[in-house]
């Protein structure tokens, strides 16, 4: 089963189902569903297949692939993962499907037809599963920047009001990133042939390069700017709270679910152990970023009217979290800081996907316009806690054990930074159980009001002479009006079902995540010069000498 090209067959199934779905004729917009959807089970067949034929205990890169693509600068098509890598491109056949069925009766804003939803939504699946898979540097750039065209065209086509201005945006800041990162690239090559003697970008030929430590900090900037801007962290995140606002449900899904992971996977990836010395010295302040961003997103999250902003802020701040866990240079807090992006995007993506249902219903984004919601839909509120619980990690949940490693893990090496860390979870406790405490309890509110049938129409006239004014306030006083909101179908059940299930399966039993991830952790945390205690004699623990 290793020999199957099991990483190359997983980007070329959704490409050519992308193609097939956006050749069909018009009319066909059932087909172009059923098509999408066997298409993302597939990929999520083979991402689990390919989980069994990995070996978690064996080399540090698996399921390769390597053919020449530009021989004269030295790039090939290389493919591999780590068990850092296979945990994503399960994270991402999960999600697709769940998705797909969650777009399939509704229908996306925009002026575009279902059928070119789905293809630039399989497209992007390919180019997310490609940018994982990557062990060539310039080919992760290729994918990397590739990646922005189906997402740009998902916002801007099928997004709220202001799709456009947020695609814009999103593309831009993505884009003016990895043009910063393609300098870097260029420079990596550069530096590599006056090392090696040839310029290369494969990835275990750059690895344990002698850089001069100067070119290091450059070259670590030019990657860090382009993953600070894709996690996003703070100051860099400005474009996500719009474009996860404005894209359509399922592409705010993959936008925090996965898209906005490339960049935390690109810390682990190629900043650590390309440039080492250079993450060292600069660790301080990158995790200064991170929790600035865990308080500053989470105080904003608290602010906010609009459901989607609020989710989207939440994510800003458990990017925060997960950049501390990176960069504590502790197995441990990396290991959780992996299965956090994992579980991220499982809880936000659930979070995300019920908030869309109510959405659905209300057809306002607007918290002030929801009330008393689970007096008419228990499992839509059911669900909607669940999602809120996870989000604040709640024990029991899966992101409860991906927090309490990150902390526990950074403690021991970064202790201040860890403290202030832990506000942000009083601070996510306030924002999450406020928002479900607006929604689905208290009295029915604004959209969700309707009068009740039993309202009594006004006389127009009647007997002994009386005119239509004294009729009018001689009629009852209307009924009360009654909140009407549907509880969730069949099909939301079954999207909402599998995301419940790995929310409370990884709460309670994570470990074999663990065991995938680990592994490929710890070789990572060798790069970078930690011991396996985690701490880095170039590091030393804060408050010592």
């Amino acid at each position: 089963m290793t020999d199957f090209p099991w990483l190359l067959t997983m980007i070329a199934v959704p490409a050519v189902g992308a193609a097939v779905v956006a050749a069909l004729p018009r009319g066909r917009e059932e087909t172009a569903k059923q098509a999408a959807l066997g298409v993302s089970l597939l990929v999520l067949l083979l991402a689990v297949l390919a989980t069994v034929a990995f070996d978690a205990g064996g080399e540090r890169f698996q399921l390769t692939t390597s053919v020449p693509w530009i021989p004269d600068f030295g790039v090939d098509f290389a493919l591999g993962v780590d068990g850092i890598a296979l945990v994503m491109l399960l994270l991402i056949g999960v999600l697709v499907p769940v998705v797909v069925l969650a777009s399939w009766r509704d229908e996306p804003t925009g002026h575009r037809s279902m059928k070119t939803f789905f293809a630039w939504l399989l497209l992007l699946e390919s180019l997310m599963v490609g940018v994982f898979a990557a062990t060539d540097v310039f080919l992760f750039y290729v994918f990397f920047e590739a990646m922005l065209v189906p997402m740009y065209f998902l916002i801007g086509s099928f997004g709220g009001p202001r799709r456009q201005y947020a695609a814009v945006k999103f593309f831009l800041y993505s884009l003016v990133g990895g043009l910063v990162m393609l300098a870097a690239v260029i420079g990596l090559y550069v530096v590599s042939a006056g090392e090696l003697g040839e310029g290369t970008f494969a990835f275990d030929a750059l690895r344990g390069m002698e850089i001069d430590p100067g070119m290091q900090k450059l070259l670590f900037l030019g990657f860090f700017v382009a993953f600070a801007i894709k996690a996003p962290l703070v100051p860099f995140h400005t474009w996500l709270p719009d474009s996860g606002a404005e894209a359509p449900i399922g592409g705010s899904v993959l936008l925090v679910g996965v898209l906005d992971k490339v960049g935390t996977f690109g810390f682990l990836r190629y900043c650590l152990p390309l440039f080492p010395d250079a993450s060292r010295d600069l660790a301080p302040y990158v995790l200064a970023l991170a929790v600035a961003g865990v308080l500053y997103a989470a105080l904003l999250a608290m602010g906010q009217s609009d459901m989607k902003r609020l989710v989207s802020y939440t994510s800003i701040a458990h990017f925060g979290f997960i950049a501390l866990g990176i960069f504590a240079f502790t197995t441990e807090a990396a290991t959780g800081a992996v299965l956090y992006m994992v579980n991220h995007g499982i809880a936000t993506g659930l979070l995300f996907l019920v908030v869309g249902m109510l959405i659905a219903r209300g057809g306002s984004r607007q918290v002030g316009d929801y009330g008393g919601v689970a007096a008419q839909a228990p499992l839509l509120a059911g669900v909607f806690l669940v999602a809120g619980l996870a989000s604040l990690a709640l024990p029991g949940t899966n992101s409860f054990v991906s927090e309490f490693l990150v902390l526990i893990g950074s403690f021991p090496t970064r202790p201040v930074f860890t403290v202030l860390a832990t506000v942000g979870i009083v601070l996510a406790a306030l924002y999450v159980l406020l928002l479900y405490q607006r929604t689905m309890h208290g009295p029915p509110r604004g959209v969700l009001l309707e009068p009740s049938p039993e309202t009594s129409a006004p006389a127009t006239g009647g007997g002994g002479g009386a005119t239509a004014a004294t009729a009018t306030l001689e009629a009852p006083p209307p009924a009360p009006a009654r909140l009407r909101v549907r509880d969730l179908s069949r099909r939301e059940l079954a999207v909402a079902a599998p995301m419940v299930a790995l929310v409370i399966a990884l709460g309670v039993y994570p470990q074999p995540l663990i065991d995938l991830i680990e592994p490929a952790v710890a070789a990572t945390m060798s790069d970078v010069g930690a011991d396996p205690a985690g701490v880095s004699p170039e590091a030393p623990v804060e408050g010592t000498d």
